[in-house]
């Protein structure tokens, strides 16, 4: 199993994370059509809260992020991006795993939203996720935390 560490991200990292998310959603997006490479990164900024971000390293190095945003009914799982390079090492999972055995996610309802034909909605689906609705783009998804 790859050791990882989340740390608290900063209001400094917000570029390295746009260029990661760029990277990180680029095949599902062309392959959607919806591929625009100042969007992709805009999109980010413009979401981007640093206190409820952390930054997924392995040996130090940054390989991914996510976020978990309290809101009023739920908590929002969202910008979880892996480097590709590092994709398909189970690093998903154990960030998933971390994420989920939080304090604040225990008996709330955990959403989020993936793209469409996205391999990462099997791994949303083996951690309980189920379809709440869709559409051409995105498919959005969410499991009661217990």
């Amino acid at each position: 199993m790859i050791q990882i560490t989340l740390r608290q991200s900063e209001q400094a990292d917000q570029e390295t994370l746009a260029d990661l998310r760029a990277l990180a959603l680029y095949d599902d997006l062309n392959r959607l059509g919806r591929y625009d490479e100042v969007k992709v990164r805009e999109r980010f900024r413009n979401t981007f809260d640093p206190e409820y971000t952390w930054i997924i390293e392995v040996e130090g190095k940054l390989v991914g992020c996510v976020a978990l945003k309290p809101k009023t009914e739920a908590v929002l799982l969202e910008h979880f991006y892996i480097h590709p390079d590092v994709q398909g090492q189970k690093i998903g999972t154990q960030v998933l795993n971390t994420l989920l055995e939080r304090d604040e996610v225990q008996g709330r309802r955990v959403i989020l939203n993936v793209l469409q034909g996205s391999p990462a909605r099997r791994l949303y689906e083996r951690f309980g996720f189920v379809l709440d609705s869709e559409d051409e783009v995105d498919v959005f998804m969410s499991v009661h935390v217990q």
